[in-house]
């Protein structure tokens, strides 16, 4: 499997995993994928296999330990140094799923969070994920002020063992 950087070339199936995974309330538009392809792709990793993209995983650079909703609408380009990357997105294409993608994915952006000296990676997610996410080496902190989408969630940190 190979893990690279994001190009625009990368927008429609980006796009059509998106719209596959996430509720309509839930999932990035086109424009705003777009915008984070051109704002964020130091952040923003895809995982191809056989040729075909396999899944993908982005998100902001922000000062706040935890996302807000206005971030999955609002995009700035990175700041160089410090910040969480704040995950908006990790999305595995149906044929892909369960064969350890959203895992590597998550590898990948510790690997990109240590080298960029993030302080960490924050994101949200459903209840159902959370073992998933502490399986990665992540920590529950519990309920999210965010309701992005209609839904609840949990906020999950990762810390960088070298800051």
């Amino acid at each position: 499997m190979l893990i690279r950087q994001v190009q625009l070339a990368d927008l429609a199936e980006v796009s059509r995993i998106e719209a596959e995974n996430f509720s309509s309330a839930e999932a990035a538009t086109p424009k705003v994928i777009k915008e984070r392809i051109e704002n964020i792709a130091d952040t923003f990793l895809v995982a191809e296999q056989d040729g075909q993209l396999a899944g993908y995983i982005e998100g902001p650079v922000v000062a706040s330990r935890y996302l807000t909703d206005d971030l999955f609408q609002r995009v700035q380009p990175n700041p160089n140094q410090s910040g969480y990357i704040a995950v908006t997105s990790l999305s595995v294409a149906k044929p892909f799923q369960k064969q350890g993608v959203g895992t590597t994915l998550l590898a990948a952006l510790k690997d990109l969070a240590v080298a960029q000296k993030r302080i960490g990676i924050s994101l949200t997610c459903h209840d159902n994920l959370i073992s998933y996410y502490e399986m990665n080496g992540f920590t529950d902190e519990g309920l999210s002020l965010s309701n992005h989408g209609g839904s609840t969630w949990y906020n999950m940190v990762w810390e960088n063992p070298e800051i």
